[in-house]
């Protein structure tokens, strides 16, 4: 991999006077011994390229990198001519945008300081300071009459009884780990009792599922603590969504803050559920569909137009309320959304960072609202 390091420090503070009339965006991550930074590397890629179009400096910053009183910083930018990534000295950043990949990154004490120091810094702007934690999720969405209707009964995984009670209104639960992501770690039970082992467990793997049948909650409540591997979890009322050629999806919306700094949907997509998977996630075995395609095949035209409206509004409410309960100036989320069978639509998870849509026009809006949202921050600032 091809490194440039600036070595003249007067040629450095020119570039750099000249650098800092244009805004700049830096992309934070963590570094990384082997490939000096973590992170999609095709994404960092397009947001810089995307950001020269709209008159951006872009480069990528690793926590190690940020020092908050020096003017001058080393970063990482890519060479499209080369197809390599460089090392220079940029400005401090105006706006730093959030990718640090894994959660067990982002909970390191010097990480955490790093951040902390960003969201007090008088002049720099962060884009969502952490992950989001499930259980938090549904706090706050049902601190909201608006939110609430869209969220399936949930409750934290802690005793045997709390399962029980939650199986005596519910015969098909999801558990799902607090601080899971793409859908590692689901479980779903299912009681069915006319038969001699009447509940069903069923594990996500990493492309199909292994189940198990138990005769009595007690042995299931043992197989649940072995698989979840001290990990905490939450129980979640299980909902029958609609199918397509008997699989079933659900729809992935993208909202973003757009250039009035207002959340906006920067499209919707659907995943179809892998034949032997309980999600639908695509690393999990799950497929790309277009929503309109499925839900017409389900409800017909005029409904499956109704039911996309419907899915719309619900995933701006909701990302509003999830701003208000966090506490933070958020700038952008994707959202699991659920149809069930009678075109109901239910919340099941938010990613405070979203992971590369595969749909064209929805990648290429989702690359231009990063900058109509800097924009706005900028111009607030008087920057």
């Amino acid at each position: 991999m091809a490194l440039v390091i600036h070595e003249d420090t007067a040629a450095v503070d020119e570039a750099a006077s000249i650098q800092r009339k244009q805004p700049v965006l830096a992309i934070l991550t963590i570094e990384d011994d082997i490939q000096l930074f973590r992170g999609n590397r095709g994404n960092f890629a397009d947001i810089i390229a995307m950001g020269t179009e709209f008159g951006f400096l872009v480069y990528v910053l690793t926590v190690k990198q940020l020092k908050l009183q020096r003017k001058l910083l080393d970063g990482f930018t890519f060479n499209t001519a080369t197809e390599s990534w460089e090392l220079g000295k940029f400005p401090l950043p105006d706006l730093i945008y959030n990718r640090i990949p894994l959660r067990e990154d982002e909970l390191q004490p010097e990480v955490k300081r790093k951040i902390a120091a960003c969201v007090k810094h008088p002049r720099i702007q962060l884009f969502n300071p952490a992950f989001f934690n499930k259980w938090s999720l549904f706090k706050w969405l049902k601190q909201s009459r608006t939110t609430q209707p869209f969220i399936p009964a949930t409750r934290r995984l802690l005793t045997i009884s709390g399962l029980g009670k939650m199986m005596l209104k519910h015969k098909f639960l999801y558990l799902k780990p607090v601080s899971g992501k793409a859908g590692k770690g689901i479980m779903t039970i299912q009681l069915q009792q006319e038969k001699p082992l009447p509940y069903r467990l069923k594990i996500q793997g990493d492309r199909g599922s292994t189940t198990y049948n138990c005769g009595t909650i007690g042995k299931l409540w043992t197989r649940i603590i072995k698989e979840s591997s001290g990990e905490r979890y939450i129980a979640q009322q299980g909902i029958q969504l609609a199918a397509f050629n008997e699989r079933s999806f659900d729809l992935r919306a993208l909202v973003q803050k757009n250039r009035r700094g207002q959340w906006d949907i920067s499209g919707i997509g659907a995943r179809v559920a892998g034949t032997y998977s309980i999600t639908t996630h695509v690393p999990r075995g799950g497929s790309i569909e277009d929503p309109e395609k499925l839900l017409v095949s389900v409800f017909g035209q005029d409904e499956a137009r109704k039911l996309l409206v419907k899915a719309r509004n619900a995933a701006l409410i909701i990302a509003r309320q999830i701003e208000r309960g966090s506490g933070r100036r958020l700038a952008e989320m994707s959202m699991d959304l659920g149809v069930d069978q009678f075109g109901g639509i239910w919340f099941f998870e938010a990613n405070a960072k979203p992971m590369k849509f595969d749909e064209p026009d929805i990648r290429k809006r989702s690359l231009e609202r990063i900058f109509h949202y800097s924009q706005y921050l900028l111009k607030l600032k008087g920057l």
